[in-house]
C-alpha cells in the first residue's frame, strides 16, 4: 500500500524519490523535510562532499497547500557537485567524451566496485560506485520524513543515537527523552547522549583521521508510541522484525542488525531474557517488566518502544588505500580514492530513522488503510478502543 523508490547517481544531476500510497490530508512541511536532510549531513568525521552539498528537497507532485492529496509524491534533490561532472557523466554521448571520463579501474575492497563491474560487465567501476554510493540515502531520508509526518499524527515518533564508534561504547541504556532531545540540537558531534562517552568517540575518529583510516560503529533507532498489533506472525513476509532487519541492512555499509537486546539475550538464560507481563487495572492496559525484546514479539509490535540497532562497518574508501588489482592490466595496484568520510555513524542513525519510519508506515497503513487522513484516524481510533476494552 505504501511504496517508495529512489533514483539518481552520486555525481548526477539530482536524486529522485517517489512515495506512493500516503493518504490525502497528511500535513507536510518542507522545512521539516530539509531539517532531516541537514541532520543526515552532520557529524564529526564527515568528508568534503558535505561542504559542497546543501541538500534541499523540491516536492514536485503529490503535495498541495502543505498537505498530501493522495497521489504519488515526487521529490527532487539537486546535486551541486554535478557542475564538476557534466562532461564526465553526460546523459548523451558526444565527440571527445571518452577523454572526459573519470574511470575507476582499481576497485576498492569492501565496496560494490568489483562485484558490480563483473555483474554488469563494465571494465570501469565508475557507473557502479555512482549508484552504490551512500549519497542515494539522501532520497530515502526525504521520503522518510513524509512517513514520519504520517506517523506523528498517531503519536508515533522516531529518533536515533550513537551507541558506539570504533571500540568506544556507551555503557548504559539511553532513555527515550535523552534520544529525542538530540533531534533539536543545532550542532551535532557524534550523536551520543552521554557527553563524556562522546568525547572518547571523538578521540577514536581523530585517530582514524591521523592514520588515513576510517571507523565504524553502532547506532540505534527508537520508535516511541507504537501501538500493539502492527505486523503479523502468520507468514514469514509479514513478520515486522524481518522487514525492519532488511530495511536497516539495506543501508550502505551496514553489515548487521539487532532487534532489542539480541546479543545480550543470546548469552543469557531464558528466565532472564523474556519480558514479564503485568496488568495495570487502573489504567486498563498491560505492562512489561522490561523491554529486552525491543517492542516486537512474534513479528508483531507489543506496545513497547521499538529498538533497532545497526552495525556499520568502516567506510570502504580510505585515504591510505588498500591492496587491489587494476581491471585493465590485472596487475597489483592500490585501490582508487574518491572523496569520502572518516565516520558516518550519526548520519547512518538518521537514515535508519527514515527506514524505520517507512516500514512502520507501511505496516500501519496495511492495518488501518484509509484514502484520507480522517478515514485512517477513524479506523485507528476504533482499533485503539478495542485494545482498551480487551
Amino acid at each position: 500500500m505504501l511504496r517508495f523508490e529512489t533514483a539518481g547517481e552520486s555525481h548526477g544531476e539530482c536524486l529522485v524519490a517517489t512515495l506512493t500510497g500516503l493518504p490525502a490530508g497528511v500535513p507536510v512541511s518542507l522545512d521539516t523535510v530539509n531539517h532531516e536532510l541537514w541532520r543526515r549531513q552532520q557529524g564529526y568525521g564527515r568528508g568534503g562532499r558535505m561542504k559542497i552539498e546543501q541538500d534541499r528537497a523540491e516536492i514536485v507532485s503529490g503535495v498541495r497547500h502543505s498537505h498530501t492529496i493522495g497521489s504519488p509524491v515526487a521529490i527532487l534533490i539537486r546535486n551541486r557537485d554535478w557542475q564538476n561532472w557534466t562532461e564526465a557523466l553526460p546523459v548523451e554521448d558526444m565527440d571527445g567524451a571518452e577523454d572526459k571520463k573519470k574511470p575507476v579501474t582499481r576497485p576498492r575492497p569492501g565496496h560494490a566496485d568489483l562485484a558490480g563491474a563483473i555483474k554488469y560487465n563494465f571494465h570501469d567501476a565508475r557507473y557502479i560506485l555512482e549508484r552504490a554510493s551512500a549519497r542515494e540515502t539522501t532520497a530515502r531520508v526525504a521520503v522518510g520524513a513524509l512517513a514520519k509526518a504520517l506517523l506523528i499524527q498517531f503519536g508515533i515518533d522516531i529518533a536515533s543515537h550513537t551507541i558506539a564508534v570504533g571500540g568506544v561504547r556507551l555503557d548504559r541504556p539511553a532513555a527515550w527523552d535523552e534520544v529525542a532531545a538530540l533531534h533539536g540540537k543545532t550542532e551535532v558531534l557524534l550523536g551520543c547522549v552521554d557527553a563524556a562517552t562522546e568525547s572518547h568517540m571523538k578521540e577514536a575518529v581523530d585517530q582514524a583521521y591521523r592514520t588515513g583510516d576510517t571507523v565504524g560503529g553502532v547506532f540505534e533507532a527508537i520508535a516511541h508510541g507504537v501501538p500493539p498489533g502492527l505486523g503479523s506472525h502468520t507468514t514469514w513476509a509479514a513478520r515486522l522484525d524481518g522487514r525492519l532487519a532488511q530495511a536497516i541492512v539495506s543501508i550502505q555499509a551496514v553489515k548487521g542488525v539487532e532487534l532489542g537486546f539480541a546479543a545480550e539475550n543470546a548469552a543469557s538464560f531464558g528466565s532472564a531474557v523474556q519480558d514479564t507481563i503485568h496488568y495495570d487495572r487502573e489504567a486498563r492496559h498491560f505492562t512489561r517488566g522490561a523491554n529486552r525484546a525491543g517492542g516486537l514479539e512474534g513479528g508483531i509490535t507489543n506496545g513497547e518502544d521499538l529498538l533497532v540497532r545497526g552495525f556499520l562497518k568502516p567506510i570502504s574508501t580510505l585515504r591510505r588505500p588498500l591492496e587491489s588489482v587494476d581491471l585493465a592490466t590485472r596487475e597489483p595496484a592500490l585501490a582508487a580514492y574518491e572523496r569520502s568520510d572518516v565516520c558516518v555513524v550519526p548520519a547512518a542513525g538518521v537514515i535508519a530513522e527514515a527506514m524505520v519510519a517507512l516500514v512502520l508506515a507501511q505496516a500501519f497503513l496495511e492495518k488501518f488503510g484509509g484514502d484520507s487522513l480522517g478515514e485512517t484516524k477513524r479506523n485507528f481510533e476504533g482499533y485503539m478502543a478495542q485494545v482498551r476494552d480487551f
